[in-house]
């Protein structure tokens, strides 16, 4: 794959540079196993809908086809299991999840090793099918309150 640069200009980065240099979905480390893409958890409604409303640009577009996002502030009922699972990012910086770099957390670091850029042949055929096998299957959501519930 040949080295592509992404500028970032969003609500929380102006100008920010950074190359993809490798494969999609490639060479993370061996212990970075995850159930779920990118995609798929914004399928899922993660962060209540409102993570990456703001810097769409920044991803491919087919990630946000089906994705739950909330256009103004995070919404529980958007969250696959309608809970708020949700920290206020002052909690993240305090426990050190935020890198200079990623100032939305590891997510968007997932998010950024883990994309294509528009019109790249997809390179996660295989991977798809690794993950896939891994995960759990996803019980149905709850009724609304039951999950706060334990139901």
């Amino acid at each position: 794959m040949p080295n592509r640069t992404v500028i970032v200009n969003d609500k929380m980065q102006k100008g920010y540079r950074y190359a993809l240099t490798a494969p999609a979905g490639r060479n993370f480390d061996p212990e970075f196993t995850p159930d779920l893409t990118p995609a798929e958890m914004l399928r899922l409604g993660v962060f209540g809908g409102k993570y990456m409303t703001d810097s769409k640009k920044e991803f491919p577009e087919s990630w946000f086809k089906s994705a739950k996002l909330s256009p103004t502030g995070r919404d529980p009922s958007l969250n696959y299991f309608r809970v708020d699972a949700s920290q206020p990012l002052s909690e993240w910086k305090k426990k050190g999840w935020i890198h200079p770099d990623d100032p939305r957390g590891r997510f968007q670091w997932y998010c950024a090793s883990d994309q294509t850029l528009e019109g790249d042949p997809a390179a996660r055929d295989a991977d798809q099918e690794e993950l896939r096998a891994r995960r759990y299957d996803l019980p149905p959501p709850p009724a609304p309150g039951a999950a706060a519930l334990g139901l």
